[in-house]
């Protein structure tokens, strides 16, 4: 198997904030919305095809960015999805949403316009929380 790497496209679009037990944890540039992505280490291209034990793996991990999102960021709804049709490698969003953000009630895909950045200090600070959360092991930003 060949060494575990993160799409192009992903890493131009994301923060790498570390890694939890069955994925690496990013976050999307763009701070209209807290939207996470999750790159489970796997060749495969769907969720639902991992053995079982994986896939509750990676579903936990998914669980604990929701739970960071709605526990600690205070939002009511988390959306999560995968889809995979730009990006071939498996990776799943989960992205916080209240009513009145930036695409409400839209999807974020093709509806939100990148006009939010982070402060480096914010995403630091959602990392070591997670680091907490989830005992993460944390990348260099």
């Amino acid at each position: 198997m060949t060494a575990f790497q993160i799409h192009p496209q992903l890493q131009q679009d994301c923060y790498e904030l570390g890694r939890l037990d069955a994925c690496a944890v990013l976050l999307n540039r763009n701070a209209s919305v807290p939207w996470f992505i999750l790159v489970p280490d796997t060749e495969l291209a769907d969720v639902l095809d991992l053995p079982q034990e994986h896939r509750e793996a990676v579903l936990a991990d998914c669980a604990l960015i929701s739970r960071f999102l709605k526990q600690v960021l205070g939002y009511d709804k988390v959306n999560f999805a995968g889809l995979g049709n730009v990006v071939p490698q498996m990776h799943l969003h989960v992205i916080a949403r209240s009513a009145g953000d930036a695409c409400w009630p839209m999807p974020v895909w093709g509806h939100l316009e990148a006009t939010e950045a982070y402060e480096q200090e914010q995403v630091r600070e959602w990392q070591g929380t997670l680091a907490t959360m989830g005992n993460m092991q944390v990348s260099e930003l």
